[in-house]
């Protein structure tokens, strides 16, 4: 039961000031608060001898306030350092567990849900706070304070009857100790339904757009009523124990009560006692109440606590599957990029996601990455932000495998623009300003116009000011793809990745952003993983990915001209949709489900005219 104290040593070490005035304080304190029961019972003794002067009830009176006086100052004092000590744990935990948290790569989240970690920053971080902030004290009054009543009982009243008054104790320890097995197991489990049941909430939040769009709200309801029931049932069973505590320790403090009053009303007529002395020894027995309660609190707050404390350490003792370099070398430039044999699976995978791959990317080159779906785009472009385990093979820079780079640096250089982008409930310039915290709003106007969000601006109601509400909810596909990828353009990378990054925005567009990338980033190296082969139609090299290898790769011009080649028929049979759609609909009709004003005819006259002008026309 107390080893969550033997776990948490490491802060009362810490915070060794704090406590040792308040458990001090406390200590003391069992000696103020006992005086004055003897003091009423001296004056009932005195009252009934008639020997009680005005004298003695003035000094009785003065001397009970100055303990009262004295009473107060230090329970003041002890509250607010124990206290203050659980909030300071509150503050240190949450704050080790998100430091853990970012340090952690994508296979600790994907091994654990997010309602789950949730629950561990708040109910399991309050549960353990509890226990050196209440838990100390019920600590102290279950051991000390009753400790010093019965001394002061049998010392100053009658040993025997203090002794006939402690036979129910055994059953209290018995009891209580038995009841606080069950609520350690049943609270972990109540803590791990908590978790799920935030976890249903947190999808339900973020899917109700899906949800009213495919009628399942009632499904979903019904599904949430049973999550919700469960955490109930769990939490209901702690509290059936819980409950236990406080009646079985009053049925047996009230027993001892009985024993007490029957004992000492046969001592006063023996003799043995004064009325005074029973007086007292009742209080004192009163006194012993809270005691024998926070018995019952202790064992339940403990092992709640050491439930809490035993997933919170589970989750920070999970090691980061990727470390820092830990023989760093600096790089000052990133001049090559290279690939040597890279083979790749991710932890959940049963097959390898990338087989073999090999190729090499010199600054200021474009490397276009295509691919049907699955074939490893987003994958190879991960590799350079080293989020997986690294795999066979080295991914190098100028020569150097990015294990040794620092992840400071080498993220330093990247502006990465995944396909489902992330926004958080700020403002547009606040999401941009992410890319670079130090840019200023003129910064900011300038890298959103590069990336084409400067029309959709204007019809914002506050413009750079406008809340995006929580994941960008208040914005189209296209609009958080483009406010994504200027808060990878505000910091000017030297790598720029983009994962399908324009998959939701109207070709005209995307040709005109895509114009700009070509403008700006003349002498920087950047990455597109995209399934429109025109958004790579500008590209230094086009590689195409199958099954994780590299099937093709060359020019565009070049893979163009091969017969059979992936990329080019690709590239056909877009343009000939493209052709379809301008003969068809008219060329200012948008097409559905891409966000903006333009067909997809227009871009491919812009982003393949270039493939077309510089083949001389050629169809292959």
């Amino acid at each position: 039961m107390f080893s969550v104290l033997a776990k948490l040593a490491w802060f009362f070490r810490a915070h060794r000031g704090r406590y040792t005035i308040a458990v001090g304080l406390l200590f003391i304190l069992n000696f103020v608060e006992i005086a004055p029961p003897k003091l009423i019972g001296d004056a009932i003794d005195w009252m009934s001898q008639g020997t009680l002067t005005e004298g003695r009830l003035v000094g009785v009176l003065a001397l009970y306030v100055l303990v009262m006086g004295i009473s107060y100052s230090m329970g003041y004092t002890w509250s607010y350092q124990l206290y203050g000590g659980s909030r300071i744990l509150e503050r240190t935990l949450r704050h080790r567990l998100m430091r853990h948290f970012l340090h952690m790569s994508p296979p600790f989240f994907e091994a654990r849900r997010t309602g789950d970690l949730m629950a561990l920053a708040t109910n399991d971080v309050l549960a353990v706070s509890q226990t050196v902030g209440f838990g100390m004290l019920t600590l102290i009054d279950s051991t000390t304070f009753s400790a010093t009543i019965l001394v002061t009982m049998a010392v100053w009243t009658s040993w025997k009857l203090t002794l006939l008054s402690l036979i129910p104790l055994p059953v209290i320890a018995t009891l209580v100790t038995q009841y606080g097995k069950v609520v350690h197991r049943r609270f972990t489990e109540a803590q791990n339904a908590f978790g799920e049941m935030n976890d249903q909430v947190l999808e339900t939040v973020s899917g109700m757009r899906v949800l009213r769009a495919f009628a399942t709200a009632a499904q979903d309801r019904e599904r949430f009523q049973g999550v919700i029931d469960d955490v109930y049932e769990k939490n209901v069973s702690v509290a059936r124990v819980d409950s236990l505590f406080d009646p079985t320790i009053k049925l047996l403090v009230g027993t001892s009560y009985l024993i007490g009053l029957g004992g000492g009303t046969y001592l006063v007529f023996r003799g043995e006692l004064t009325i005074g002395q029973l007086t007292a020894f009742n209080v004192y027995l009163g006194m012993l109440i809270w005691p024998m309660l926070a018995i019952g609190e202790l064992i339940n707050i403990m092992q709640r606590g050491n439930a809490s404390l035993d997933r919170i350490e589970s989750a920070l003792a999970h090691p980061a599957d990727v470390e820092d370099a830990r023989e760093p070398v600096w790089v000052e430039i990133p001049e090559e990029i290279r690939f040597d044999h890279v083979t790749f699976r991710y932890p959940t995978a049963g097959a390898d996601n990338l087989r073999d791959v090999s190729l090499t990317v010199r600054r200021g080159e474009t490397l276009g990455i295509v691919g049907r779906t699955g074939s490893g785009k987003t994958t190879l472009l991960r590799q350079l932000l080293r989020e997986y385990p690294p795999g066979a093979g080295r991914v190098c820079i100028n020569g150097v495998p990015l294990e040794r780079i620092p992840f400071e640096r080498l993220r330093g250089w990247i502006g990465y623009v995944p396909q489902e982008p992330t926004l958080f409930s700020r403002s547009i310039a606040d999401n941009v300003r992410f890319g670079q915290p130090g840019a200023t709003r003129e910064d900011i106007l300038r890298a959103l116009d590069w990336a084409g969000f400067t029309d959709d601006l204007a019809t914002l109601p506050e413009g750079l000011d406008t809340l995006v509400g929580e994941r960008g909810v208040t914005l189209s596909g296209g609009q958080k793809q483009r406010i994504a990828l200027a808060r990878a353009l505000v910091r000017d990378p030297e790598i720029l990745l983009l994962d399908d990054a324009l998959s939701a925005v109207d070709a005209r567009t995307e040709a005109r952003i895509l114009d700009n990338i070509r403008r700006l980033r003349r002498g920087r190296t950047t990455l597109i993983a995209t399934h429109r082969m025109p958004t790579v139609a500008h590209a230094d090299r086009v590689v195409v990915l199958e099954d994780g290898r590299v099937a093709e790769s060359g020019t565009p011009e070049d893979l163009l001209r091969q017969a059979g080649s992936w990329f080019r028929e690709q590239y056909e049979r877009q343009r000939a949709e493209s052709d379809t759609a301008e003969a068809g609909e008219g060329a200012d009709v948008p097409h559905p489900g891409e966000d903006g004003g333009g067909g997809p005819r227009q871009g491919f006259a812009a982003g393949g005219a270039s493939v077309r002008e510089q083949t001389g026309g050629e169809d292959g």
